[in-house]
């Protein structure tokens, strides 16, 4: 049997111990690596390479969101499961915007714990109809908020939106049906209407102007 590998990362021992204790004991789960903030998990996935990371929301040094950008940047195969004490829609829906598999609340029971890793493995997402509902509305809000404060057009958001979602350029060409040419020019004017110099800044920029958590 070929097991999922799985990192995790929580800056609350006795969580990350638990969670340890109970995925071990799973027979087609090996726990790989464990990490107390987001530079660490980041470490972790370059040093491990694993299937699967369970990344904590709120830590220090580098949150879960940050690191979730870095990871899914440099290693778009890791997939990231987001833990979440309590509904943090936000932090929830920036994760989701750079690429992350889905979130499950930290109160679930360890048996749904693994079987959401076994969904994420088998190429499904995470994610239950209310937060789908945020994240609709927030496109759906969204557009106008930054439109009109940055005065991006229609076309324009809908490639920062691509952006957001971590497509490269070459997607988003073939999700518009443009040329990757003109992409390319459409990013060059973003980042110049948002004042911004890549594309982090420019996703970070939309999302706290509301565009993206509304």
């Amino acid at each position: 049997m070929v097991k999922i590998k799985v990192l995790l990362a929580d800056d609350q021992e006795l969580i990350l111990e638990s969670l340890h204790i109970v995925l071990s004991m799973e027979e087609d789960l090996e726990i790989v690596g464990l990490a107390k903030n987001g530079e660490e998990a980041l470490k972790g996935c370059e040093q491990f390479k694993p299937d699967i990371v369970l990344m904590d929301v709120n830590m220090p040094v580098m949150d879960g969101v940050a690191a979730t950008a870095l990871i899914k940047e440099r290693m778009p195969a890791t997939k990231v499961i987001m833990l979440t004490s309590y509904k943090e829609v936000e932090y929830v829906l920036a994760a989701l915007s750079h690429g992350a598999e889905g979130y499950l609340l930290k109160a679930i029971h360890p048996r749904d714990l693994a079987a959401g890793i076994r969904v994420v493995q088998a190429g499904g997402t995470l994610i239950t109809q209310e937060m789908a509902r945020k994240m609709i509305k927030s496109m759906n809000n969204g557009p106008a908020t930054i439109s009109n404060e940055y005065g991006l057009s229609a076309r324009e958001i809908e490639v920062l939106h691509k952006l957001a979602s971590g497509l490269r350029n070459q997607d988003i060409a073939e999700a518009l049906f443009l040329s990757e040419g003109t992409v390319k020019n459409y990013i060059s004017t973003i980042y110049s209407k948002l004042n911004v110099r890549g594309r982090r800044e420019a996703i970070r920029k939309a999302r706290d102007s509301g565009f993206m958590d509304h």
